[in-house]
């Protein structure tokens, strides 16, 4: 994708929220000495809360985003994916909120030293979307300035960017709001609307439900095509693409549908293996 497209599509965002250029070969070293190593925005570490050291095995893997299921419980939001796996102690604010606080205090006022991007935490609600939002939006709200922020017609930029998958209901409470610390993750039925990309910045579906290719044999014409178009709008509107249900074992078949997906400009890889989506996004440097 052009850099002026790249740019413009992220305009609505802010500049904190547009791609990070990778440095030429040659000053890589000396630029991550200074910074760190570089992020890899394209990785979203699905069901990230699945693995051994939540959060913390993603960033050391260098992801630009995390996701976090969550239900309401009480006055507690409490991460799993099913509910017989609740635990009391396993808390949005103790699994990420408060660890990445701390993170961002340590690295200078964001999640990966010297990057001004922020990290995107997909939050994908499990109960009741309207009274589960309501509640996470007291937790957002006691780390106001950790998040990225809708005040009053205006995006400001903060170290992480809130998302809210999961129950649709959400969306209603947070369109009723002149002052929010998260946004709404959008399918593709919601192409076309009205909500622009400062309520929607992401557009997020099903991979198996819109495309029959699963990485085996060519890509089918149409179907890049479709692929092409789906992210040019999502662009030209500022917002990100994602889909989830993509195959995820590692080999040649994976291997293709990733380079396809990253030909085409699609935002972020739903994956599991934060290794080999690591390994796989190191060999394939594209911004």
């Amino acid at each position: 994708m052009a850099l002026t497209t790249r740019r413009r599509a992220l305009t609505t965002l802010g500049a904190a929220l547009a791609g990070t250029l990778a440095l030429p070969a040659t000053q890589a070293s000396a630029g991550e000495q200074r910074r760190g190593p570089r992020p890899l925005w394209h990785a979203h570490a699905h069901n990230d809360y699945e693995h051994p050291r939540p959060l913390l095995d993603a960033l050391d893997h260098r992801f630009g985003s995390v996701e976090a299921d969550i239900f309401l419980v009480g006055d507690q939001l409490l991460v799993a994916h099913d509910p017989g796996d609740l635990a009391p102690s396993r808390t949005l604010e103790s699994l990420y909120l408060a660890p990445l606080a701390a993170r961002v205090r340590a690295q200078g006022g964001s999640v990966y030293r010297g990057y001004r991007k922020p990290l995107q935490l997909l939050i994908d609600i499990k109960t009741e979307g309207s009274s589960t939002y309501r509640e996470l939006d007291r937790h957002l709200s006691r780390y106001r300035h950790l998040f990225t922020t809708h005040a009053h017609g205006r995006v400001h930029p903060g170290p992480v960017t809130a998302v809210v998958s999961g129950d649709r209901a959400a969306r209603i409470p947070m369109e009723a709001q002149a002052v929010r610390h998260a946004f709404y993750d959008g399918r593709l039925t919601d192409f076309g609307g009205s909500a622009t990309a400062s309520l929607i910045p992401l557009i997020s579906d099903n991979w198996t439900l819109n495309f029959t290719w699963q990485g085996t044999g060519a890509f089918p014409d149409t179907e890049r095509a479709k692929l092409r178009g789906i992210v040019a709008q999502a662009h030209a509107r500022g917002q990100q693409v994602r889909f989830w249900a993509t195959t995820d074992t590692p080999g040649p078949a994976r291997d293709g549908l990733w380079t396809e997906l990253l030909a085409a400009g699609v935002d972020y890889l739903n994956t599991d293996d934060l290794a080999g989506a690591e390994t796989f996004l190191d060999t394939h440097r594209t911004r």
